[in-house]
């Protein structure tokens, strides 16, 4: 082994192991993501994963038909999780996702009314509507919103919950947790862990329906056996 080779390969096992020691540190405590309606998200039924910016327009549309066949099936047969996946070209993606996070905290019940909120009154997060905005000031903005959309009783909870460094570890995870499934844009869909393609970013109520019928007549047919 030449001298110029040992510089190197020490250079390399220090490159792998600053990979290998934070790709370890940012495992969460618990699976990632919102659960539907509180319903155990269970491997004994279909198992969607959604993956959604708060403040992307297709994001937005595709959520009404999932949501309409979600409640569709029922518990015992199909569960949804969110994850929320900020794409850094939506300015605000970011604060609004650790939003969802923080009401998640604080009351799980609440997480998808503001989700629907933020859906319903997306145009006033957008780029252009903030541009001239400080940072601050889009914080406030976000803070108030959710407040009024849940009730201004948590607003001091939210608040406080924007400084706490954990609630923005939790949005970070759930952004590296995508790109470790290979989820680049929004929205991003994944039945029984396998990816949906969709080539428009949406999939109409009686396209989930030719998705997950299949897979509900297999669970009647062969049901999971418990051991």
């Amino acid at each position: 082994m030449s001298n110029s080779t040992i510089p190197l390969t020490f250079l390399l096992i220090l490159t792998y192991s600053a990979v290998l020691v934070p790709s370890q540190s940012i495992i969460p405590s618990r699976y990632d993501g919102f659960v539907y309606r509180k319903r155990a998200a269970s491997t004994a039924t279909v198992l969607i994963e959604a993956f959604y910016d708060p403040v992307c327009p297709d994001s937005r549309d595709s959520w009404p038909p999932l949501k309409q066949a979600v409640d569709h099936y029922g518990p015992s047969l199909v569960s949804l999780i969110v994850h929320t996946f900020p794409l850094p070209y939506h300015d605000n993606a970011f604060v609004t996702s650790r939003a969802l996070h923080i009401v998640n905290e604080l009351n799980a019940s609440a997480t998808y009314r503001l989700l629907n909120a933020f859906f319903e009154h997306q145009e006033r997060f957008y780029n252009a509507q903030t541009l001239n905005m400080s940072r601050e000031a889009v914080l406030d903005q976000v803070i108030g919103f959710a407040s009024s959309a849940l009730g201004n009783s948590m607003q001091s909870a939210i608040k406080s919950g924007f400084k706490d460094s954990k609630t923005g570890t939790k949005t970070r995870v759930s952004f590296k947790y995508g790109c470790s499934r290979g989820v680049y844009g929004t929205p991003f869909f994944f039945v029984n862990g396998f990816l949906i393609p969709v080539s428009d970013g949406t999939i109409d109520y009686d396209g989930w329906r030719k998705i997950i019928d299949p897979l509900t007549n297999k669970q009647q047919h062969y049901p999971l056996n418990v051991f």
